[in-house]
Parts: structure tokens; sequence; C-alpha cells
């Protein structure tokens, strides 16, 4: 019997990102896996289309905008008396491929449930080019970055390798994993959330995998005006700022 996945997409605002994102899943091939839809207060009515579209999609209403860290963390809280299995964080801005779930079935039995797992993520208006094909970090030079950003697709990002850390735009891990990390550090609201739960879960001997079977692609910074808006570089400075002081000068797990 094949392992029950249930992917978990955190929602705000994104109604016309979330719709060919549900449309890309229900095309998955896979026997045994569910989705949800976090709404994190959307006031765009991306709830009522999850219900009248998608019926067989689970929607998780909260009242207000969590964030990125907060949105999920209180998922997982209601999660955790009620799943054990897999699990499959998913960015609303994204489309999957229909292999998905049984490439990260099959990058877990090769290396283990307990870990955390990564695709190979395209830019969607520019699918030969790699948008995240592993993560580089260097604290000591305030450094984080993908690997193989604007690059076009070669066989050098065709293996799978252990790496710094997998980007929250698509994680894959086990339930068991999240608990033991008790989520998202929500200090961290958006951007540098994803590189501190992968640097806390190494203390724990958890490791972070890139399996390049499995794809997807990526309307990048969709919410935030594109991928070089101010709204998403102002974030983006912010995250790392405090992911530098945690990890640097706190040195707080």
């Amino acid at each position: 019997m094949t392992a029950h996945i249930k992917i978990l997409i955190l929602n705000w605002n994104g109604k016309h990102l979330l719709k060919p994102c549900l449309d890309s899943i229900s095309k998955i091939d896979y026997s045994n896996y569910s989705v949800m839809v976090i709404d994190n207060g959307s006031t765009d009515n991306s709830a009522k289309m999850v219900k009248e579209k998608f019926s067989e999609v689970e929607l998780l209403e909260l009242e207000n905008n969590n964030g990125f860290s907060g949105g999920y963390n209180r998922c997982f809280t209601r999660l955790k008396d009620e799943y054990s299995g897999f699990i499959l964080l998913l960015n609303n801005d994204t489309e999957v491929d229909s292999n998905i779930l049984s490439s990260f079935i099959q990058a877990k039995e090769m290396y283990g449930d307990n870990h955390l797992y990564g695709g190979k993520i395209f830019y969607k208006n520019n699918p030969e080019k790699i948008w995240y094909a592993g993560g580089n970090v260097n604290l000591n030079w305030a450094k984080v970055s993908h690997r193989g950003i604007r690059q076009n697709d070669s066989p050098e990002f065709s293996d799978p390798l252990q790496t710094d850390y997998i980007t929250g735009c698509c994680i894959f891990t086990s339930m068991d994993v999240i608990n033991q990390m008790n989520g998202f550090d929500e200090r961290f609201n958006m951007y540098g959330e994803d590189v501190d739960l992968c640097l806390r879960a190494k203390q724990k001997e958890i490791n972070c995998y890139y399996w390049p079977d499995a794809k997807l692609y990526h309307h990048i910074s969709a919410s935030l005006g594109g991928a070089f808006s101010l709204k998403k570089l102002s974030k983006k400075l912010i995250g790392m700022g405090r992911l530098y002081k945690k990890r640097i000068f706190n040195q707080t797990n």
C-alpha cells in the first residue's frame, strides 16, 4: 500500500494563483493523497472558490493573516493529534508535475522517512530555467542562495544531493519531523523561516536532500509583485537580518 501524503497549501488573497495550483494537483499520478488549503484570512473569496470548485479539498479557514510561519504552525497544531504521515508544503503560486509525489516517495525510500526533501523548481514563465536546485548557506558571509538559479537545466542539476536547506516553496517531510522541530519559528514572518528550520533540523541529524525528479513550476513572488519588487526585497532583507541575528549573535536554537 502506498504511503499517504497530505498536501498543505498556504494561501492569502491568491485566488487567481490557487486555482491553477489545485488544477495541477488534481492531475497528480499517485493513488493515496489528500489536499488541505490553509487560508490566512483572505478577503478575495479564495475560500469560496475552493468550496465551489474543489469540494474534495479540505479547507482550514483562519481569521487573520498569520504569515508563512504562523499559518503553517496553526495547521500543524491541528494535525498533531490526528495525522502522523507525510506532508508536502506547497506554495499557492506553484504548479506541479504529475509525478511529484511518487518522486518524493522514491527520495524517502533512498534516504529515510524523517528528513527534509525539496524538488527541482523552474520558473513558470520560463520553464527551461531553474529557480531552485538546492540551497547554499554561509552565514559567516551572510550568504543564502539557490543553487542553479536562472541557469538553464542541465545534467549538472540532475543528480540527488544533500544540500544546506530546502526552500519553503516546496518541502516534503513527515509530521514526525515537524513535531520534533515544533514547526517554524514565528519570529520569521516571510523569508528565513525555511533556512532556520533546516539549520535547526541539522542539529538533530535531520538532513536536507535535493531530489531533481520531483519537479514543479513557480510564479516567482507573485503575491509580492514579482521577483524584483521593492516589497519582496524589503521583506527578504528583514528575514535574512533576523536569521543572521539569531544564528550568529544569539546562537539560539
